[in-house]
């Protein structure tokens, strides 16, 4: 029974359903390399972990076998071996002779031959586990983001509140300005607060607010109609119509209508 294989090729972006007949494809195209390793304590590591074998008590002639194999492989498939490769099969080689060659008594117990090799490779296991631990972590900029946010406080500023005092600050300087207006003409005039006051609200309705001394017609008013004038600016700041403020200390003082919240 045959099995037929399903192909799944694109040349410039086109499906390709068959293989073309007179495709050439070189012997050594199809070989494939399973492993890669960065050096020959990764292979050696990797030769040990495979085979479950104890770090700290290598039996270095079935591993000198299989790493001379694993060289003899790459040699075959015409790769370029890197010097330490050979410097280490030189040294599994030295290492396996002198575990081979019989002890006299009479020398005192010497290092195992397998020491500095065994540091070796826990030392570059070690810093590999923690490569591999660094590269897992997420990366600023790929697997996370950092929130980049800003506060900025608002602070509501509370106008100063308009005491007794100030207001008769700016009606002496009413008074003052119109004496340099007085006459001496006497006439007789009934004046009403009530009067003034509508007269206010409308002129607070057409401009939303004015300074204090712009409700006085200072030039032409008398004395008398000034305090008229006056009487009325108290009688609506007390009804609550209108609502006096001031910017800052010794600013000047503006009305408005109040509205009910």
């Amino acid at each position: 029974m045959q099995t037929q294989l399903s192909i799944d090729a694109r040349i410039y972006g086109e499906q390709l359903d068959t293989i073309p007949r007179d495709l050439y494809i070189p012997p050594d195209a199809l070989e494939v390399y399973l492993d890669a390793f960065e050096g020959p304590l990764d292979l050696l590591l990797y030769l040990i972990r495979k085979n479950n074998l104890n770090i700290l008590d290598i039996p270095m002639a079935e591993l000198t076998r299989q790493y001379m194999n694993y060289v003899e492989k790459m040699r075959a498939q015409k790769l370029e071996l890197a010097a330490d490769y050979l410097l280490m099969s030189a040294m599994l080689i030295e290492i396996k002779s002198r575990m081979l060659l019989p002890k006299p008594a009479d020398i005192e117990q010497e290092e195992d031959p397998r020491a500095e090799l065994v540091r070796r490779l826990m030392e570059y296991e070690a810093i590999k586990l923690a490569a591999q631990n660094l590269d897992a972590m997420p990366q600023v900029g790929q697997e996370i983001l950092v929130a980049q946010a800003y506060y900025h406080e608002i602070v509501a500023v509370q106008p100063p509140s308009v005491s007794l005092e100030d207001l008769m600050a700016a009606w002496q300087s009413v008074l003052k300005r119109a004496s340099h207006f007085a006459h001496h003409k006497v006439s007789r005039a009934e004046l009403s607060v009530r009067e003034h006051m509508s007269q206010i609200l409308r002129q607070l309705k057409q401009n939303n607010m004015m300074e204090f001394s712009a409700l006085f017609a200072i030039e032409t008013d008398g004395l008398p109609k000034l305090v008229v004038c006056f009487l009325a600016i108290l009688e609506l700041a007390r009804e609550g119509l209108v609502k006096i403020t001031q910017q800052a200390p010794f600013s000047p003082i503006y009305l408005q209508i109040s509205h009910a919240d």
